[in-house]
């Protein structure tokens, strides 16, 4: 969707008809990069002189035959505050509050966008943030199908304690490591959008796609959205009040002749419901015989997007609260049970995203107390009880350039220090996808510095932590595969990547300790783009060779002594496999800077992995600074 911009002067209530546009991150409270010349553009009525001061240094340029007008400030060291005019001739701007510091730009999906207040111990970090000095600029979700000069909004905003809490909260607490080290102001530009995937983030002619096609794939979206929403809306017209009063709709008996039918499991927008947040109710029913009944059952009703709570014959036996990607398992307790027909009701509530009961069928079912399973997927009853209509926007994060489009483009090329990246989650759900990445990612990168004309420009980014994706085999792990494509990335130079495998949260996708996943950022930014000699990474395999039925593996330790989380020398998650490839858990100890691997099922070694599994928390070697390994394997299978 190609978006209309309006004149930052009629926002500002300017009254000349003439006066400068800015792009929005040229605005009061906003931080400039120090240590390197500025630059600064704009739009002015054609064949205008603009002026642009600061500093007490007045640079000039004329706005061409389209209005587009380009200075290039001075460098300047770190300070402020200061003031910046923009003269065109007919409408001074004045900028006020402007510090020269370090910008950051973060990116990403959902862990980068993470706030603050939705993290562990977010009231005391948040009644702790007195520090005006860090500033954040988020830019609002926001798409088209052709490059923008002109973001959709944003605002520089500074710490505070009413403010912070909806900065992102890994870049506030890089920020906030980076002021004690640097002491300079901190501007974090957030430019993040949640669930996205990479190829949203990056230009056509790097995926070598025709920009005719994303005007056409914008056609289509259009067309598509349309055809949902109009979908949506006859669906919902069979119950004409927007918000019912469902209290009593787990009551067992209650007619349901006026439900819906839906498909269990999958998200309810896929079948017919799309564009609709809030709360909906299924309904299914089990038999058990008498016998059955008395001894207590399992009731497992899958995923769900994003809270529930369940009953089975109007008793509550289980309620979660924003995990949707968590499968459900509530005992059922004899109490709740009945000889013949058992019936199931799931309250859902869904804030955002897809929406329903969705994961995979064998989640779906009632488990007996003999441990034999009987399945609940296929067709549930279906109501809607509170439904928001909210924009068909929420899908364009899948959509390769529409991102990049709104939310990079506009941006260049305003100075940075560096980059910092917390992505790759929605390209981890195969295997294929996960070893494009591998390509994607760099070139994404490279993408970035060449438009920004920084080929060395700090890249940082954050490796996906553990979780209980549900996609990984025993023979096949998708995250693993994705982590093995973000580290191949470390091949570019002044770039480096934080493994937080050991802060992961098997059951929820966000994990909550973000603290540690922002200083850890701030360590390796410490290391590449301000050239301290620290440790700012875990071990890294360096070598391995095979003798004496054992693997030998080396590592670089990071400048650190290599120890077992907790203590001791034994060293869990690792695997070995011989010739037939069949993978077994395998012993390992550490040996000064190498650790060595040994497997009582496999005789005769060929391959070692480390943490290679989706949800690898239990895997602990690390560094004496307490900074993970990074997962690896030997092999290519």
């Amino acid at each position: 969707m190609t978006r209309t911009f309006v004149l930052a002067m009629l926002l500002a209530g300017t009254p000349s008809a003439h006066a400068v546009e800015l792009p929005r991150m040229f605005s009061d409270g906003m931080v400039l990069q120090r240590d390197q010349p500025i630059p600064v553009w704009g739009r002015a009525t054609p064949g205008a002189k603009v002026v642009v001061t600061f500093g007490g240094k007045p640079v000039s340029a004329v706005a061409d035959a389209k209005g587009n007008w380009r200075v290039t400030l001075s460098a300047h060291a770190a300070g402020g505050p200061l003031k910046m005019r923009i003269d065109d001739g007919s409408a001074p701007v004045e900028l006020d509050d402007v510090l020269v510091g370090d910008v950051w730009l973060a990116s990403g999906q959902s862990n980068m966008e993470w706030p603050l207040s939705q993290t562990d111990d977010a009231d005391a970090a948040i009644a702790a943030a007195n520090d005006p000095l860090i500033r954040h600029f988020k830019i609002p979700k926001s798409w088209s199908s052709t490059p923008q000069w002109q973001l959709q909004g944003g605002e520089w905003v500074s710490a505070s304690p009413a403010s912070v809490g909806q900065f992102s909260a890994a870049a506030y607490y890089m920020a906030v490591e980076l002021r004690k080290a640097t002491d300079v102001p901190i501007g974090i530009i957030d430019s993040t959008w949640g669930g996205s995937r990479i190829e949203a983030w990056m230009d056509a002619p790097t995926q070598g796609l025709n920009p005719a096609d994303s005007f056409e794939a914008e056609r289509k979206a259009r067309a598509d959205d349309e055809r949902a929403t109009a979908e949506a809306r006859r669906r919902l017209a069979q119950w004409p009040e927007s918000r019912a009063d469902d209290s009593g709709w787990q009551a067992p008996g209650l007619d349901t002749s006026t439900w819906a039918s839906i498909k269990v499991p999958g998200i309810w927008e896929s079948q017919g419901w799309a564009i609709i947040d809030g709360v909906a109710w299924y309904r299914t029913a089990f038999n058990l015989s008498a016998a059955e009944a008395k001894a207590g059952v399992t009731l497992a009703v899958g995923r769900i997007d994003d809270s529930d709570t369940t009953w089975v014959n109007g008793v509550q036996v289980g309620q979660t609260t924003l995990q949707y990607n968590l499968p459900r398992a509530y005992a059922v307790p004899a109490s709740a049970l009945h000889a013949g027909r058992n019936e199931v009701a799931v309250k859902v509530t869904d804030l955002g995203g897809g929406g329903g009961v969705h994961g995979v069928a064998s989640e779906l079912h009632v488990q007996l107390a003999d441990g034999s399973r009987r399945p609940l997927d296929g067709e549930w009853r279906f109501r809607i009880a509170d439904a928001r209509l909210v924009p068909a926007d929420d899908n364009k994060n899948q959509f390769p350039t529409l991102l990049y489009n709104a939310m990079i483009h506009p941006l260049q090329p305003y100075a940075l220090r560096g980059a910092i990246w917390y992505q790759g989650e929605s390209n981890a759900y195969a295997v294929a996808e996960s070893l494009r990445y591998r390509t994607l990612f760099p070139a994404m990168i490279q993408q970035w510095r060449t438009q920004w004309q920084a080929p060395s420009m700090p890249f940082l980014w954050v490796q996906l932590a553990s979780f209980g994706s549900g996609a990984d085999t025993p023979g096949e792990s998708p995250w693993s595969v994705l982590r093995e494509s973000q580290s191949a990335t470390l091949a570019l130079p002044a770039t480096a990547q934080v493994v937080t495998i050991d802060i992961g949260d098997r059951k929820d996708i966000h994990p909550r300790n973000k603290r540690d996943v922002g200083e850890r950022l701030a360590l390796a930014a410490r290391a590449v783009a301000y050239g301290e000699s620290l440790v700012h990474r875990g071990p890294m395999r360096r070598g391995l060779r095979f003798a004496d039925h054992a693997a030998i593996v080396d590592f670089d330790t990071g400048g650190a002594v290599l120890v077992a989380r907790g203590g001791g020398h034994d060293v869990r998650g690792f695997q070995m496999a011989g010739a037939d490839r069949v993978f077994h858990p395998a012993r390992a100890r550490i040996d000064g800077d190498r650790v060595v691997v040994h497997s009582d099922s496999v005789v005769t070694p060929v391959a070692v992995r480390y943490g290679w599994r989706d949800d690898a928390g239990d895997a602990d070697l690390v560094n004496s600074a307490g900074l993970p390994a990074s997962p690896f394997r030997s092999d290519d299978w």
